[in-house]
């Protein structure tokens, strides 16, 4: 047998989330089988199988995030049958000290109408264990004392501890006969074997019946001993996890200072298909993942590099006019053409003149470094928050070639499937707001660069002709740049950025270049 450990698939990755297994327990795999998808700080990644044979256990669930080096998944010799399940160890708990303590009975079973319930101790055969809190298959049915074997207020002390123990008993489960803690003692006329049993309801104080906090909470062990060790309760929280359980996210979270959200508060993704209940007024979503890393990554930036941004309006026309004479071109037959690629080429060129764009300021050094290549990041919204992944030597490549990398970059990173690798040593950044028919922004530099030019909408707008002073109707658009003040001043920064509006402006101007 063979456990898969959950590897480092990025630069100083500490855990994952296990999105989807690929696979499940019986199947056969083989080397390099896809076998699970995991969601790291910066992607959705795909991990094949190192080995090959039968699946025996998948180690972690659905949505569990655990660390690097957690084994994930068992996998034993080809044709060799999955274990039966072993039954789950009761979980002891604040709430249920009593819970576990029936297996240390061992198999002997003992009527419990002869235990001296003044005298735990005395039920030698029991080795001391209380009956108190086992679960009802173990313990089998309860009865009432005899006659005789316990003071009325020793009796009423045990079952009031026997009562309340069974109305917090793992989900609910009350035991079968417990005498309510003001009913006197059996008269010696009475049988106990033929006396009824008291409705269910009776069993639980009024007070446990309307609490809330009775209902326990849906969280694994470790879960429950963070809360414990954190001083959460997690009977307040709102599970972010499968089938609504809690997560340490959801505990730390708590114990942050975040508001504790109702029990059971419908998740974002809930509410968006409509099985949000009615009249919720908020949901809540774990901030983790790609989402945390970008948080992070920008708030580092913003508060770190002195941004400026600077903005040009540029009559595209003659650039559009270009995008479509190169689309009838049989070299970009089988390639997306789109204005981001002409203007991609233009940032290219234009650092030719201005190489302090494709440079970083290394605090730690006291250095400028110099890029000499450029690895150009397209920025990307997916479902589970911003991605750059870049170009690879993007200033090598021809014109065509360009395109079909940016082709593949975007198709990619839409499908979620970018790898932490395709992100990794980016030079520069676009971002090409105008997809969504916004004009412009001032966008955050990435960490590890100096600047990033934001692409607005290409709009149809009223403009006036430089040569004639006429008004016509052209193809208009919107530029920012936003570059780190420390060593790229305005006259760098606009410099590039008049630049690109040229060549976007006039193409031909690219070769002055």
């Amino acid at each position: 047998m063979s456990e898969f450990l959950l590897p480092d698939v990025g630069e100083g990755l500490t855990e994952a989330e296990i999105v989807a297994w690929k696979v499940k327990v019986g199947d056969t795999i083989e080397i390099n089988d896809v076998i699970v998808e995991i969601e790291t700080a910066k992607s959705l990644v795909e991990l094949p199988s190192p080995f090959e044979g039968t699946v025996l256990a998948l180690l972690v669930p659905e949505g569990e995030t655990a660390p690097v080096g957690t084994p994930i998944i068992s996998i034993g010799a080809a044709g060799e049958a999955p274990s039966a399940p072993a039954s789950a160890p009761t979980e002891q708990t604040e709430s249920d000290p009593y819970l576990g303590m029936a297996e240390k009975a061992g198999a002997q079973q003992v009527d419990p109408a002869d235990i001296d319930l003044s005298n735990p101790a005395a039920s030698g055969s029991m080795e001391g264990a209380s009956l108190v809190g086992r679960i009802k298959a173990d313990r089998g049915p309860m009865r009432r004392a005899r006659r005789g074997s316990a003071s009325p207020s020793t009796l009423a002390g045990a079952q009031t501890q026997m009562q309340v123990q069974g109305a917090f008993a793992p989900g609910g489960a009350q035991s079968d006969e417990v005498m309510p803690a003001d009913e006197s003692p059996v008269p010696a006329t009475d049988q106990r074997a033929h006396e009824p049993a008291p409705p269910a309801e009776a069993l639980v104080p009024a007070a446990a019946q309307a609490e809330p906090g009775a209902v326990r909470a849906l969280a694994k062990p470790p879960v429950r001993k963070l809360a414990k060790d954190l001083g959460v309760d997690l009977t307040t929280l709102a599970g972010s996890g499968p089938s609504g359980s809690i997560t340490r996210d959801d505990v730390h979270g708590a114990a942050n200072g975040a508001t504790a959200a109702p029990a059971r508060t419908p998740s974002v993704e809930a509410v968006a298909q409509g099985r949000g209940s009615a009249g919720t007024r908020e949901t809540r979503e774990p901030i983790k993942g790609v989402r945390k890393m970008m948080a992070t990554a920008m708030s580092q930036s913003a508060f770190t590099s002195p941004h400026v941004t600077e903005w040009v309006t540029v009559d595209v026309t003659a650039a559009m006019q270009l995008v479509a004479r190169l689309k009838k071109r049989p070299e970009f037959r089988d390639t997306r053409v789109s204005p981001l690629l002409v203007l991609a080429r233009a940032v290219i060129l234009a650092m030719k003149r201005t190489p302090e764009i494709n440079s970083y300021w290394d605090e730690a050094a006291q250095e400028v470094v110099y890029k000499h290549y450029v690895n150009l990041g397209i920025a990307a919204a997916t479902p589970r928050g911003l991605v750059v992944p870049n170009v690879k030597d993007a200033d090598s490549l021809s014109m065509t070639e360009l395109a079909q990398a940016l082709g593949e970059l975007t198709a990619t990173a839409r499908d979620g499937k970018t790898q932490p690798a395709e992100m990794a040593g980016g030079t520069f950044t676009i971002t090409n707001v105008g997809v969504f028919g916004v004009d412009a922004g001032t966008p955050i530099i990435n960490p590890g660069e100096s600047a990033i030019l934001c692409f607005g909408a290409i709009n149809k707008r009223p403009w006036v002709d430089e040569e004639t002073g006429e008004i016509v109707v052209r193809d208009v658009t919107t530029l920012a740049l936003s570059f780190d003040h420390r060593h790229i001043d305005g006259e760098k920064g606009s410099r590039f950025l008049a630049d690109v509006a040229g060549m976007l402006q006039d193409p031909g101007t690219a070769l002055l270049f």
